[in-house]
């Protein structure tokens, strides 16, 4: 039996090459003279001979044709052949005529130079695919196999069941492929049929299928997550090729083909944006970013530059992600017109100097703290960032009239729970109250917007990526309750949707988006399990932990007493909000900010309490705040 583990020698090949050749050129003399070479023409032969196999071996050195596995051949490796043979065969054919120039005679009629040639081309490719038979005759097929379907029956999915085939590491079999274009129902691809979606459980049922591989193709989400769910049901392992752009070289390597990520599966239709009204707006302005280093932030400045700003003016704090970004700008993006500011939003001298300097016309404030359990543990700092620093940076842009003004705010923020939320709802109240002032008190003036979305696949402290980390350490996996839900979007969708809001946005306006459908969080996990190929309960564990400081099982994206009206997109909706008064707000605010100086939590999340009758704490040591009844300092208003 063959040994899978060892090559026939590069030397052992190169052997055989020019064995070959040598058998060429004399075959090719026997058909030429119909196997009797005559006397006359047997004196060139003896010539011919040694100079044909000669100039064959230094081009089979030249070239390498002996570099690949025998075994592994491919289109390449027959593509190589061709082109040394035939560089070979060009060098002979200006031989003979230098030596016909000279001598008046041919060394090697060309007849059997074009008969050389074909035979020379057709056995060295011919010994490469029967070595490489027999090694998948004698070797391959004593190994178990791993049952394969292919979703894709184009290009890519012949590609990808050929990258199987000559994978060394392991064994598979294709048994079908999946697609769903009407005209190749139940034709063949390569030999194995094709079947629509629809016949995908029978196959499961009557195959013991490993693998499910999705090749290179852009599926809506709704009908990939059908797929996937189906395949999971049936404890097959679902992976994904990459676009074939992204091939290596043009070619697919098997270590390409990987997990499919739950991210993929989360994702939605893609967002169409109005471009026209974007660009219009954000076109040769100077846009200042605050949180710019952070997940949304940088995918703000992403996408913001595709409308071609005069200026972006990165701000933030970090220091190692906000040089991480600049070098992306320059090195992968090649965007040049932006300034990195390193400075924190809650120092008003700072800010002072930033809009003084570079005078924004558009501000995306993004800069925040969102972490629910640390912000429990620090109202304080929850104060000053998310309340006192929104102040600070939309005071500024009222004096340095900034056009528009775009918050990035939180769903936490609606019936708020927790001191996150609070601090961002009393920050959405700061900016739409002075919107509202501002309105009525001047003609020209900063239009500021709100915009409100849910949990971001892949931010900073988002569930997935701890869950990944547990599961690549082998679990357990932590949950906080078995019926907590989430809304989630991803970067870009939110980023896009934040621009929109920002564009269309009169001043005044809480946008909320389209979210989708809550997911379980459990569900979440347990599927995350699945697509690591691990079983749960076996492999991982899930544990529960108990919801933590300040957070709910459920969040929303409305208060009880809002309503909401459409905007032309379809994902995004105006929040109908009840009204401050500015003099109020302010007053409630300073007082708010000048009890961080006592570091006292209970009477800052008292203070805030009073600010927004509805935040109730859950599972918080301030829960006890919620039984004094506190008093509102101004009536609620009816939602308009």
């Amino acid at each position: 039996m063959l040994d899978e583990n060892r090559n026939i020698p590069r030397w052992g090949i190169f052997l055989v090459d020019v064995l070959i050749s040598l058998f060429s050129i004399i075959l090719a003399y026997l058909l030429r003279f119909n196997f009797t070479i005559p006397a006359e023409e047997y004196e060139y032969f003896l010539i011919a001979l040694p100079l044909v196999v000669t100039l064959r071996a230094i081009t089979f050195a030249v070239f390498k044709t002996f570099a690949g596995i025998v075994r592994y051949t491919t289109s390449q490796d027959a593509q190589r052949i061709f082109l040394t043979v035939m560089v070979g065969t060009l060098i002979l054919c200006f031989a003979n005529f230098v030596n016909h120039n000279f001598n008046e005679i041919y060394v090697v009629p060309f007849s059997i130079i074009i008969i050389e040639f074909v035979m020379t081309i057709f056995l060295m490719t011919a010994f490469r695919l029967f070595i490489k038979s027999l090694y998948q005759r004698l070797v391959m097929n004593t190994k178990e196999k791993s049952n394969v379907i292919i979703y894709g029956a184009k290009e890519a999915g012949l590609t990808t069941k050929k990258t199987l085939e000559r994978d060394r590491g392991m064994k598979y079999k294709v048994v079908a492929f999946i697609d769903d274009a009407p005209n190749l129902k139940h034709k063949k691809l390569d030999g194995k049929t094709i079947y629509p979606t629809d016949e995908l459980v029978r196959i499961l049922d009557e195959n013991e299928v490993d693998l499910f591989i999705i090749s290179g193709i852009d599926l809506p989400s709704s009908h990939k997550q059908q797929i996937v769910d189906l395949c999971l049901k049936h404890n097959v392992k679902v992976l994904n090729v990459p676009p074939m752009n992204k091939w290596i070289n043009g070619e697919l390597s098997f270590k390409q083909i990987r997990k499919i990520k739950i991210e993929e599966l989360l994702e939605r239709e893609p967002i169409k944006l109005d471009i026209g009204i974007i660009k219009e707006q954000i076109n040769n302005k100077t846009i200042l970013i605050t949180g710019a280093a952070g997940s949304i932030g940088s995918e703000l400045v992403r996408q913001i530059i595709r409308f071609e700003p005069a200026k972006v003016v990165l701000l933030d704090k970090a220091e190692t992600p906000l040089y991480e970004l600049e070098l992306e700008l320059i090195e992968q993006l090649r965007f040049k017109h932006f300034e990195v500011v390193i400075g924190d939003v809650r120092n008003q001298t700072r800010m002072e100097n930033v809009f003084r300097h570079y005078q924004p016309d558009w501000v995306y404030h993004a800069a925040a703290y969102k972490h629910v359990p640390m912000m429990e543990n620090n109202p304080s700092e929850a104060v000053l960032t998310n309340i006192m620093g929104t102040q600070v940076v939309a005071d500024l842009a009222v004096k340095y009239k900034t056009q528009k003004f775009v918050l990035v705010s939180t769903d936490k923020a609606v019936n708020p729970t927790n001191v996150m939320g609070a601090s961002k709802r009393i920050a959405e109240i700061y900016v739409q109250t002075l919107d509202g002032y501002l309105e009525t008190n001047q003609a020209e003036h900063t239009k500021f917007i709100t915009t409100r979305f849910g949990n971001v696949l892949g931010s900073n402290g988002s569930v997935i990526p701890l869950f990944r980390k547990q599961i690549e350490t082998g679990g357990p996996i932590t949950v906080t309750h078995p019926e907590v839900t989430r809304y989630f979007m991803t970067i870009p969708e939110v980023s896009q949707l934040v621009i929109e809001a920002g564009a269309i946005g009169n001043g005044g306006e809480i946008f909320i988006f389209d979210m989708g459908q809550s997911v379980k969080i459990v569900d979440l996990a347990k599927k995350m399990v699945k697509l690591s190929g691990f079983e749960l309960g076996k492999d991982i564990q899930i544990t529960f932990t108990g919801l933590r400081p300040g957070e709910k099982l459920y969040e929303e994206l409305l208060n009880n007493q809002e309503n909401t009206l459409p905007t032309h997109h379809p994902k995004i909706m105006i929040a109908k909000v009840r009204e401050y008064e500015m003099d109020n707000v302010a007053q409630d605010i300073k007082e708010l900010i000048d009890l961080f100086e006592e570091q006292d939590n209970f009477k800052i999340v008292h203070k805030m309490k009073k600010i927004i009758p509805e935040y109730t704490s859950n599972n918080s040591v301030f829960e006890s705040l919620d039984d004094q009844q506190i008093p509102a300092d101004q009536p609620v208003d009816e939602a308009k």
